[in-house]
């Protein structure tokens, strides 16, 4: 299971394993020819064992080795004092939100992890994990430029608004990513090869890959959805000064064609930086320009192996946490009809997972959203970085974490049961998002 704890305060996650559950039925197409394949995201992005904070040995010693997990980060390092005059005013701002949160993180964090460990998971005992990291290093933006200098093609040139992903042979040759909404409609999760390099694409996905200024195809593609997940690449110092990735405007994001996405009640999730500015425009200008209405703010809290913190929850220089704004879509259809069947959304819910040691790549939301967005619904990530079985995902680096670099693909020596042929499409396939326990693929139990 995925889900490790459930209660009133949030849930516990395997991020990895909410990975690995959409890959256990694997086919891989290659020099036109198919065989089956185990994959699994490699282990040591998730073997995360030490916060990052010093601890004072000899006091745990003292206390014969063994203390509070997550009290151990309660105290951050020692540093040299500033006046409170010296702070600027978003520092002011991020201490006053972090005072009125700090007991909803640190009382239901504790609360989470007690009852993971009870069950055996947190523990801090994990099987050595050895084997470099595959370079970060990723074209897709670039790509994406290039594409750019293409002509656009017109609505009335454009015969169909999605594409399958392979041919009955494998062959990946004709597909164009930049233009067209690119669907695996199987049920098995796929190893293709496109721009050269193999990647992994899970069962019943569909993916564009471009930036926002040619995002009209997907709305072409004329779906309307019930889920939209966001992590916009936000603006900061931290990202400029890595250049890991080109940042976006605040007020470009309006930009965003959500209202033409969104289904009647949609549930818009927006991933947030602990910046008390995108905090006040996600909440106070974003949502009321697409129509919706601000329902709640959960928090992902992230821990070590052992359930610790990954920063000192008062450190200055990072906190172990970050924001979830969810919204509704009130279109204007919405208001005049009854949503009786709507289940309210509760505030100030916690995502405690161990985090990946990728930069930006967050767990998976499918499983905790799933009761509050109905029966066989229609999911969207937007500014995606990865694919999710029976998701619509786009973004400039929609497939960078699909990379096979990133997984361990192990060869089955059966191939009885490889799909041949059209046995294995689904002519009228709709990406849905579907719990483990309903999908057609079976959920893996981990290594």
């Amino acid at each position: 299971m995925s889900v490790l704890v459930q209660s009133s305060h949030g849930w516990v996650l395997d991020a990895r394993l909410l990975i690995d559950q959409g890959y256990t039925r694997c086919i891989r197409c290659k020099d036109s020819q198919k065989s089956r394949v185990k994959c699994c995201f490699k282990r040591q992005y998730f073997h995360i064992v030490k916060s990052h904070t010093s601890v004072n040995k000899s006091a745990a010693m003292d206390d014969g080795g063994i203390t509070d997990p997550l009290q151990k980060t309660d105290k951050p390092p020692k540093k040299r004092k500033r006046r409170h005059s010296e702070l600027n005013q978003g520092e002011v701002d991020s201490q006053a939100f972090h005072e009125k949160i700090r007991s909803v993180i640190q009382e239901g964090t504790k609360s989470l992890v007690d009852s993971a460990r009870s069950l055996g998971h947190l523990s801090g005992v994990s099987d050595e994990v050895t084997g470099p990291l595959p370079s970060q290093e990723c074209s897709l933006a670039a790509l994406c430029e290039m594409a750019k200098e293409l002509p656009l093609v017109e609505d009335e040139e454009q015969e169909e608004c999605a594409q399958l992903l392979a041919a009955e042979d494998g062959c990946t040759s004709h597909v164009d990513l930049f233009s067209r909404v690119t669907e695996n409609r199987t049920d098995w999760a796929t190893v293709v090869t496109l721009m050269g390099d193999e990647y992994v694409i899970p069962p019943d996905a569909g993916f564009l890959l471009s930036d926002y200024t040619r995002i009209q195809p997907l709305v072409q593609y004329g779906r309307r959805f019930d889920l939209i997940v966001m992590d916009p690449p936000w603006e900061n110092k931290s990202v400029k000064r890595s250049r890991r990735y080109s940042s976006l405007p605040s007020t470009q994001l309006k930009r965003l064609p959500v209202p033409l996405l969104a289904s009647p009640n949609c549930l818009v999730v927006t991933w947030v930086t602990n910046r008390p500015s995108h905090l006040r425009f996600v909440r106070d200008e974003l949502y009321p320009h697409w129509g919706v209405e601000v329902v709640a703010e959960w928090f992902w809290v992230k821990v070590t192996s052992s359930g610790q913190f990954v920063f000192p929850l008062d450190s200055d220089h990072k906190k172990p946490y970050e924001v979830l704004v969810l919204g509704r879509y009130r279109s204007s259809a919405a208001e005049n009809s009854t949503s009786s069947s709507e289940v309210p959304v509760e505030d100030q819910r916690l995502i405690v997972s161990i985090p990946s040691a990728l930069h930006s790549q967050k767990p998976s939301l499918s499983d905790v959203l799933k009761p509050y967005v109905g029966a066989d619904p229609k999911c969207l990530e937007l500014f995606a970085r990865s694919l999710q079985p029976g998701w619509t995902s786009w973004g400039n680096e929609v497939l960078k974490f699909q990379h096979t670099s990133y997984f361990t693909l192990t060869p089955f020596d059966d191939r009885g049961d490889v799909p041949e042929g059209e046995a294995t499409e689904k002519p009228t396939a709709s990406p849905v998002c579907r719990s483990p326990g309903e999908s057609v693929y079976r959920p893996t139990t981990g290594d």
